[in-house]
């Protein structure tokens, strides 16, 4: 076309102008509620310590207690591929990667449990191991020996527990400030949340402490632990975490599935309770919709089963963990719970056999969409983003290279940010 034709149309202004005006309060709520990815890294895992067992050198302990582990149970890259059956072109490299990570930076999230793995105490005790946490995680963050993220687990909102909860928490924050302020990687969480009133309960304390010390308001987020049925399901047949997330008013950062809680509630006998039991699937298929889109993280929970006592025993073990993982990211739960030192291993060669398996083929597939040169598969923005979230995140838990992907992409660090639609990234 040589010049501008003009083309024809129908409809005057005023009718766009209209719809613009009727559909302007829903553009608002759609931007509210659904802000899509913080862009933040997110851990493949958190680690639950009890209040009274946490010393300054927990996250080390359990790195170095984790290659004990290797040392007894698979000295070498052939012995863990062989437990695990993982291929011969991966288990040198995933096996390297786990032991460097044990050695770097064992334990990506660390919570201080002063709930169930706590126990009632007198309140003497708890307010001295309150105190004590929050000196041990101030030193650590000045000292740099922190992991990126680090909290507690309160009580929850419940009566029987709730004043005790909430004074744990202040003592806890409260140190903190105290000690210097709060860290950027604080995770709070509160557990056995069953009606979104809860939530809202724990909004309201953390706006009263925020304003006692002149911090930002928002500046402090949680998680919602779901571990009971009516999390998942209300008494009047509506989705009860959507309402929790909801009534979070942007302050929940994540969604963290309560294996063993959830599946008692729902009746499951003890010898049943795990990650992949049916009931498990639909709570965490249901927080897993309604948490799309909001910004808010999903964690799977944990396995009970200890890799401790002969080699064989550990192996088998292993096995039931490194399975369950997988499992947990094929389904898009990028982090789970691990309950002892002999965990860490298992967790980090599923995550790093996850992302090194599936490296090439993804990052060709982006490469080809950024070049619009098709390729085997004609893939779309949506798919693009995915393709992009998922070298991120083998590039935050430390799978994948920056180097690697640059090459097999030709892509930066912040073009896998533009097209995974996430902000400039941060921790």
């Amino acid at each position: 076309m040589g010049q501008q034709e003009t083309v024809a149309t129908s409809l005057a202004d005023t009718v766009r102008e209209g719809i613009d005006a009727a559909l302007a309060e829903v553009d608002a709520d759609l931007a509210r509620r659904y802000p899509g990815d913080p862009g933040t890294r997110q851990p493949v895992h958190t680690v639950y310590v009890p209040g009274d067992a946490l010393t300054a050198e927990t996250a080390r302990s359990w790195g170095d207690r984790a290659l004990a582990a290797l040392d007894a149970h698979a000295p070498d890259a052939g012995a863990l591929a062989a437990v695990l059956d993982l291929p011969d072109a991966l288990a040198v490299e995933v096996y390297d990667r786990v032991r460097a990570k044990l050695t770097r930076e064992p334990v990506e999230d660390l919570r201080i449990d002063f709930e169930d793995g706590y126990g009632p105490r007198p309140d003497a005790e708890e307010d001295e191991a309150a105190a004590r946490a929050a000196a041990l995680v101030a030193a650590a963050y000045r000292e740099g020996t922190a992991p990126p993220y680090t909290g507690i687990r309160m009580k929850c909102m419940e009566a029987a527990v709730r004043d005790r909860g909430i004074r744990t928490l202040d003592i806890f924050l409260t140190g903190l400030v105290r000690a210097g302020g709060l860290p950027d990687g604080l995770l709070l969480t509160l557990p056995k949340v069953t009606y979104a009133e809860q939530v809202t309960a724990m909004v309201r304390l953390l706006e009263a402490f925020e304003g006692t010390h002149g911090l930002e308001s928002g500046r402090i987020g949680f998680e919602i632990q779901i571990e009971t049925t009516q999390s998942i399901l209300g008494a009047d047949g509506r989705a009860t975490v959507a309402r929790m997330i909801e009534a979070a008013e942007g302050r929940a950062t994540s969604l963290h599935y309560g294996t063993f809680d959830y599946s008692a509630s729902c009746g499951v006998s003890a010898a049943h309770q795990s990650l992949d039991h049916p009931v498990a699937d639909h709570a965490k298929a249901v927080m897993q919709v309604a948490a799309a889109g909001t910004g808010v993280r999903l964690s799977d929970g944990s396995t009970n089963v200890l890799p401790v006592g002969p080699t064989e025993r550990v192996h088998d073990a292993w096995r039931l963990h490194y399975k369950l993982v997988r499992r947990s990211l094929a389904r898009a739960y990028y982090q789970g719970w691990d309950m002892h030192p002999g965990h860490l291993p298992t967790r980090y060669a599923a995550v790093y056999a996850f992302y090194r398996e599936g490296l090439e083929q993804a990052a060709a597939r982006l490469a080809a969409y950024v070049a619009k040169a098709g390729g085997e598969v004609m893939d779309e923005p949506a798919t693009a983003k995915a393709l992009s979230g998922y070298l991120l995140r083998g590039l935050d838990c430390g799978a994948v290279d920056p180097g690697e992907v640059a090459r097999l992409t030709g892509l930066t660090r912040a073009d896998l940010d533009a097209l995974a639609g996430r902000p400039a990234t941060t921790i």
